[in-house]
């Protein structure tokens, strides 16, 4: 699945982290946006959605099923969130 990062950000404050990634995935018709979760003492959480309108349950089921069983894909758009981040 080739996958193309649009936008990113990322924020940090006392509570944790909190973030988000907009993406595009080849062959399918609309972009999704990954949001990004993590407090002090855990691990990375996120959730998937489409980025401004609707596409079809099976295109946003292959992507999470895709994220799930490749950590490099997860990592890659965590990375791409984190380096947002304002030191």
């Amino acid at each position: 699945m080739n996958i193309t990062v649009l936008n990113a950000r990322m924020n940090k404050d006392q509570d944790g982290y909190a973030g988000a990634v907009e993406f595009q995935v080849d062959g399918h018709k609309f972009p999704y946006e990954m949001t990004l979760f993590k407090d002090k003492a855990g691990e990375w959480e996120y959730n998937l959605l489409f980025l401004n309108e609707s596409g079809s349950e099976e295109d946003i089921l292959a992507v999470e099923e895709y994220l799930e069983e490749n950590d490099d894909a997860f990592i890659r758009l965590l990375d791409a969130a984190e380096a947002t981040l304002k030191v």
